[in-house]
């Protein structure tokens, strides 16, 4: 066979392969269509896994690197998810790390919705006008988001995903801001917080906003040449602003962690994780007790935190995570004791563990 007919073959076999893509793609259109009628999540990790597995195997089958083979799947899955009709609420402006986390999660085709607060997120999910919402819950420097928790144990929406990015802020402002003219910076609260160093050596007035891509727009809009806004690089693209500095955190390994929400969670993967809250008697020992059903069992914790019930001063709820699915039969019984010796118990939802970053 000649040069010219071998690359006549390839052509061949790439109009199939996009036929056939075409094909999956509108299987999985129509899927999409039957799972939002019954209301049934489109994000399935366990379904997503057994392509990944099955795909694998055919790629040893046939001889070739089944690790090359996932990563084409991936993309394939990623559209055959925008086609389904995926769509996520978030808080904040085009631009905000909460879009960015949902890119991350779903893939870049996927659909996102801005909203100017976390109550509206959930309101959305909760109602069924959306499928998802995401949320930030907890920052590796700041800690976790309050607000969120507390929406969290008053909604009925579940938590079915788990996201994890990484924060890298940049100091933005309009073309023609000249370093010195700059007097204000505008951000939300816990992105200020996160650049406390690069921020106190400006001297400049810091002032807290509902968002970090919002306050880039307000300038953009307002034509504001003395003020500039921490946010993130995305923001400074879609706002046609100038970046001033890049990678102004305190912390170089700054993350934060994302939950997605849902009208309900996931099936077991395998590696899963759940997250309860609970409220315990208020006398000694019932906090060792709650946790050494978990240890008694081998369940690893991997977070705790008390919040207030906002009914009684000093009176605190016990936020957890932990390793494994509540449909496990060893974190059944884990949940069972629990339940009897607290005073009240919700299981927020389980999920798959996001990847390690």
């Amino acid at each position: 066979m000649s040069l010219e007919d071998l690359r006549a073959n390839i052509d061949d076999i790439d109009a199939r392969l996009v036929k056939l893509l075409a094909e999956r793609l509108s299987t999985a259109r129509k899927i999409g269509a039957l799972k939002r009628k019954g209301l049934k999540q489109v994000q399935d990790g366990a379904r997503e896994k057994g392509v990944i597995e099955h795909v694998r195997r055919l790629a040893k089958k046939e001889g070739i690197s089944p690790a090359d083979v996932e990563r084409l799947y991936q993309v394939v899955m990623a559209a055959s998810k925008s086609v389904q009709g995926i769509e996520v609420a978030f808080q904040g402006q085009a631009g905000a790390y909460s879009q960015e986390a949902a890119l991350s999660f779903f893939g870049a085709s996927v659909l996102t919705r801005p909203c100017e607060t976390l109550d509206e997120v959930f309101k959305l999910v909760q109602d069924g006008n959306l499928p998802y919402g995401i949320i930030p819950v907890e920052n590796s420097q700041e800690g976790s988001i309050s607000r969120s928790y507390d929406l969290l144990l008053d909604s009925d929406v579940m938590v079915c995903g788990e996201a994890q990015i990484r924060v890298s802020h940049c100091l933005l402002a309009n073309r023609g801001t000249t370093p010195g003219a700059i007097k204000r910076v505008y951000s939300h609260p816990q992105a200020l917080a996160q650049c406390q160093g690069y921020l106190r050596r400006m001297e400049c007035e810091l002032i807290p906003s509902y968002d970090t891509a919002g306050s880039a727009r307000m300038i953009k809009d307002k034509k504001l040449m003395d003020s500039a806004a921490v946010a993130s690089a995305r923001a400074a693209q879609i706002y046609d602003m100038k970046i001033m500095a890049r990678e102004i955190e305190d912390n170089p390994r700054n993350t934060t962690r994302f939950f997605v929400l849902g009208k309900q969670d996931c099936p077991p993967t395998g590696e899963d994780k759940t997250s309860i809250v609970f409220l315990l008697k208020h006398k000694p020992g019932t906090l060792h007790e709650a946790l050494g059903e978990f240890s008694s069992r081998g369940i690893n914790l991997t977070k705790i935190e008390s919040r207030p019930t906002r009914q009684k001063p000093w009176e605190y709820n016990f936020y957890l995570d932990f390793e494994g699915h509540r449909s496990d039969a060893i974190i059944g019984e884990a949940l069972g004791r629990l339940e009897d010796i607290s005073l009240f118990l919700k299981v927020l939802g389980s999920y798959p563990k996001a990847k390690p970053l």
